[in-house]
């Protein structure tokens, strides 16, 4: 399938596109480990974390990792710590939600394109009714891309934390619905929680600190419920970001 415009009306299409979408595993491998390099985020693990997100991998469970979201770097620091730690085995068949704009200039889509990522339709953009249709595509294609073997990485806020950086944002409940749905289609993922935390700016150069939690394997049963162990799993990591700044 040729690869589709990333609008709101070919919204079918696209999420047929990146149903199946696998970028060049040898160049993503290669933009990850230069982003580590450039962006050097001095990664913490909660205790024993390392060992069981590393054993978690091994026996192919699928994961979901959440973070926060403060800033336009947030995404690269995630790649960066996705190369240092375990979760470097899984580039290339790691999806990250990402939001539609990164997908409407040529150059930049083949980048987000070459990170794995998969179109979101904000409703801060386009409306609430307009992107639900869209919204629902979207939490299916990332169910079935877990089940088939895939790790996901969401930021639930779903925009920049513009307040106190130090607290996430109310979070919606589209990642408990797509575990639910992944739950259903026969695969129970667990959840990675990963805080970011800067500096006073967070668009300096300077180092971001990221604290690894532990994962959470037996997650709720109801979207809402699994939303509230997220918010508060992300919220602990947050805590822990900061404090090792």
């Amino acid at each position: 399938m040729s690869r589709p415009a990333v609008t709101l009306d070919n919204y079918d299409d696209v999420y047929r596109y990146y149903l199946d979408h696998r970028q060049n595993l040898l160049l993503a491998r290669a933009a990850y480990a230069a982003l580590s390099a450039r962006f050097r985020p001095r990664v913490r693990y909660a205790d024993g974390a390392r060992e069981r997100l590393r054993a978690l991998l091994a026996s192919d469970t699928r994961l979901i990792v959440v973070a926060n979201h403060l800033s336009d770097r947030d995404q690269y620091t995630l790649a960066a710590t996705a190369w240092q730690t375990p979760l470097r085995r899984v580039i290339g068949r790691t999806r990250v939600l990402a939001k539609d704009e990164l997908f409407t200039e040529p150059r930049l889509r083949r980048a987000v394109d070459l990170m794995g990522s998969i179109p979101v339709f904000r409703s801060k953009n386009h409306g609430l009714r307009a992107v639900a249709d869209a919204g629902r595509r979207m939490m299916d294609v990332s169910a079935q891309r877990l089940y088939r073997g895939d790790v996901l990485a969401v930021f639930p806020e779903g925009t920049c934390n513009d307040g106190d950086p130090r607290r996430i944002q109310r979070l919606g409940t589209g990642v408990g619905h797509i575990a639910v749905k992944a739950r259903k289609l026969g695969t129970a993922p667990a959840l990675l929680p990963i805080g970011i935390g800067y500096g006073p700016d967070p668009a300096a150069r300077g180092a971001a600190g990221v604290y690894v939690g532990d994962p959470v394997l037996d997650l709720p049963t109801t979207p809402m419920d699994i939303t509230r162990v997220v918010s508060e799993r992300m919220q602990a990591a947050v805590d822990e970001a900061f404090a090792g700044r």
